[in-house]
């Protein structure tokens, strides 16, 4: 029970007593205690000539305590006991009844808050009711939306546990490469108090182990270009330069390709040191010319797009002969959907950690950039993808993990604008910079081998490094 019926029972229960007490005790203080009430309701049969009529105590409508007192005829004297008696008595009704009304006052106020308090909580109830019913919908939308999150968070778990154990892996290897510095200053000191073949197997068990932590980075996002560094300046405002990401390591040869159009000249060049000299070491001369400046090298062949088509060529170094061609469905070609800066750049081949990719545009995608991967072997296409982007708003773009990056101009401020991945066939808009040092890229291409982006500015061979989210591979991956 509320407070305000607690108080409201404690008052009842004070008026049946106070009415008990009355009609039990108001006749013994006038001396009347011998006479015997017939009823509740009637007179008390007693002689005016010998003591007082009495009614007994009732509640008048308002539930106010009443008691009638007829006092005895005029004749008695004034200072008789009853007389006193009767005054004393007259004294403690009035306070009695003050007392009462006090208490019917108090009753009709808490009586009043009683309705009020019972008002509001039938409001509350009815709101309770309500919130009730909205939070079963608003549970459900939150749950599904909570669990939605979670289950894109949940692939970051065994990532976050293989980072920990690389941390202490890269702590181990500071550490030694740390005592391997104190061992080769104390050789410099004092000669031969090391062995120097135990120390030398030290340091390559160091560095297979680094080997082997790098060959667990597989796939990642973009998140990062630094650079460039420039390679060597030579050739037109235009052209390209690459090596082959399937190569063995000691096999570091650079091709170099100048112009968009009208030639067939292909210079090799038997690492980057030769290629900085100029000290050619093979000369290859295609059978078609090629187009635009968006050519690769991959497992050992050149794949470029010939000359006022859209045919797609694989050419071998090694037999010099062409061993496959195939055109590209409604791909445009010849200035018809080229990026930014031209040069019949419409046709955009290019290698990443899954394969070799064709990038371009068709009238049947509005222009818009189409992504296919090509079976390196037949150049058939294996799957194509549609993308929204505009292919003539599209400053270069290169392929990262089965990921498409487009920038938005081949000028300077250009930066990393939109993306595409073929895994997930959805997109978003990106905000990665880089510095545009020479003001014109007419070819920018990944080199997932070298981790880095092979880049012509302007008549400058440069190279930007990239830094990638990784996603590391465990022992228990399959």
């Amino acid at each position: 029970m509320s407070p305000p019926l607690l108080k409201l029972g404690a008052v009842l229960s004070t008026m049946a007593m106070i009415s008990n007490w009355m009609s039990q005790t108001l006749p013994s203080l006038v001396g009347l205690n011998t006479t015997r009430i017939t009823t509740s309701d009637t007179l008390t049969q007693i002689s005016p000539k010998e003591g007082w009529q009495v009614y007994s105590s009732a509640q008048d409508p308002d539930g106010r305590c009443i008691c009638t007192v007829v006092a005895p005829e005029q004749n008695l004297c004034s200072r008789d006991a009853k007389s006193r008696q009767l005054r004393q008595l007259l004294e403690k009704v009035q306070n009695m009844s003050q007392s009462i009304e006090v208490l019917n006052l108090r009753t009709q106020r808490d009586f009043q808050y009683v309705l009020k308090m019972e008002t509001q909580m039938k409001g509350l109830k009815a709101k309770f009711r309500q919130i009730e019913d909205d939070r079963k919908t608003l549970m459900t939308k939150h749950f599904q939306e909570l669990k939605e999150k979670m289950d894109e968070l949940l692939p970051l778990i065994p990532v976050l546990e293989q980072y920990k154990t690389d941390a202490k892996l890269i702590t181990q290897f500071k550490e030694e490469i740390r005592n391997l510095s104190t061992v080769l200053t104390g050789i410099q000191e004092e000669i031969g108090a090391y062995d120097y073949e135990e120390l030398h197997q030290r340091v390559v068990s160091l560095e297979t182990r680094l080997r082997d932590c790098m060959k667990k980075l597989t796939c990642g996002k973009l998140m990062k270009i630094t650079g460039p560094i420039t390679v060597k300046t030579s050739g037109t405002r235009f052209g390209a330069w690459m090596t082959d990401p399937l190569a063995s390591e000691k096999n570091n040869r650079v091709w170099y390709m100048d112009s968009y159009a009208n030639n067939k000249i292909v210079r090799e060049y038997k690492s980057i040191a030769d290629f900085v000299d100029g000290a050619e070491s093979r000369t290859y001369n295609l059978p078609f010319k090629w187009a635009g400046t968006n050519h690769v090298v991959y497992n050992g062949s050149l794949y470029f797009n010939k000359y006022q088509s859209n045919i797609v060529i694989k050419y071998s170094f090694d037999t010099g002969r062409v061993l496959a061609q195939r055109s590209l469905e409604y791909a445009g070609f010849h200035n018809v959907y080229p990026y930014t800066w031209g040069g019949f750049s419409d046709i955009d081949l290019m290698a990443d950690e899954i394969g070799l990719w064709a990038v371009y545009a068709t009238n049947q995608n509005a222009g818009n950039i189409v992504i296919s991967q090509l079976n390196q072997d037949t150049l058939e296409v294996l799957q194509s993808w549609s993308t929204g982007y505009p292919k003539r708003s599209a400053g270069e773009s290169f392929m990262i993990c089965g990921t498409l990056y487009v920038t938005n101009s081949h000028l300077t401020g250009a930066k990393v604008y939109y993306s595409y991945s073929t895994k997930t066939s959805t997109y978003e808009y990106t905000d990665i910079p880089f510095h545009n040092q020479y003001f014109h890229i007419s070819m920018l291409d990944y080199n997932a081998r070298d981790r880095a982006l092979y880049a012509w500015n302007n008549g400058h061979q440069v190279l930007f490094n990239v830094t990638l989210f990784h996603i590391i591979k465990t022992e228990d991956d399959t």
